[in-house]
C-alpha cells in the first residue's frame, strides 16, 4: 500500500477544494469525513461548494450543512441551484452552463464529485461534466450507498479519526427532511466507513474511499 499526500502549498497560499454534489446531502455523505480532515489539516483551506438540486427546505439544509462541515471562514460561495431532482440529464445544457461558469471562477487543487459508475442518473451527469470541464485537475469520485447496490472497489482511501462520528452527527442533525427514509440511518453511514477502514487498515477502523481515474506522481 502506497501512502500519498496532497502537494505542499507555498506559504499563505490556500488549498482550493471544489465540492460538487447533485443533491443536498451528497457531498456530506460521500466525502464529509475527508472534508473535516482537510479543514483540520490545512488552516487556510478554501472549500468551493456547489449543489445542483437544492431548493426549498433542501436548500436550507444544504447551506446549514456546508457551514457546519467547513465553517464560514473556509466556505466560498456556496452555490445552490434548483434543478429538479432526478431530471438533471434532461436539463443537461443548463447544467453544462453552470460548469462553464465554474471553470472561469476557480482552478481547484482538488475536486470531489460523484463516481462515474453511480446508478443515479443525476450523479452520473455531474461526474461526467466534472471530467469534461476540469481536464487537468486532481479529481476524486466519492461513493453513496443506495438501494441500487452499486458500491464497487475504490482504490483511494482516507483514514479518519474522530471525523467519522462528527460526520454522522452533522448529517443526522442537519438533513432532517430525510429522516423518513429507511436507509437514512447512522448505521448506514458508519458501516460503509467501517468497511473502507478495514480495507485500508485505518488505525481508527474508519475511512472514506474514492475512485481516481487519473493520478500524476
Amino acid at each position: 500500500m502506497i501512502q500519498l499526500s496532497l502537494p505542499e502549498k507555498t506559504k499563505g497560499e490556500p488549498l482550493r477544494v471544489l465540492c460538487l454534489g447533485a443533491h443536498s446531502d451528497d457531498i456530506e455523505i460521500g466525502c464529509g469525513g475527508t472534508i473535516l480532515r482537510l479543514r483540520n489539516q490545512y488552516p487556510t483551506v478554501e472549500f468551493h461548494w456547489v449543489v445542483f438540486s437544492a431548493s426549498g427546505i433542501r436548500g436550507e439544509e444544504a447551506r446549514k450543512a456546508a457551514e457546519l462541515f467547513v465553517g464560514a471562514g473556509h466556505l466560498r460561495g456556496p452555490v445552490f441551484k434548483s434543478f429538479r431532482d432526478g431530471f438533471l440529464p434532461f436539463e443537461g445544457s443548463r447544467v453544462k452552463d453552470c460548469f462553464e461558469e465554474l471553470k472561469l471562477q476557480i482552478s481547484p487543487d482538488l475536486i470531489f464529485t460523484h463516481t462515474h459508475k453511480d446508478a443515479h442518473q443525476d450523479h452520473r451527469l455531474i461526474s461526467g461534466l466534472t471530467w469534461n470541464t476540469f481536464r487537468d485537475h486532481m479529481i476524486l469520485e466519492y461513493e453513496i450507498p443506495k438501494y441500487d447496490g452499486d458500491l464497487g472497489r475504490p482504490g483511494v482511501f482516507v483514514p479518519l479519526t474522530a471525523e467519522h462520528q462528527e460526520k454522522v452527527t452533522n448529517i443526522m442533525g442537519t438533513f432532517r427532511s430525510q429522516h423518513s427514509k429507511s436507509w437514512f440511518q447512522p448505521e448506514t453511514f458508519l458501516s460503509l466507513m467501517r468497511l473502507r477502514g478495514m480495507e485500508c487498515n485505518a488505525p481508527s477502523g474508519y475511512a472514506e474511499a474514492f475512485y481516481c481515474r487519473k493520478l500524476v506522481l
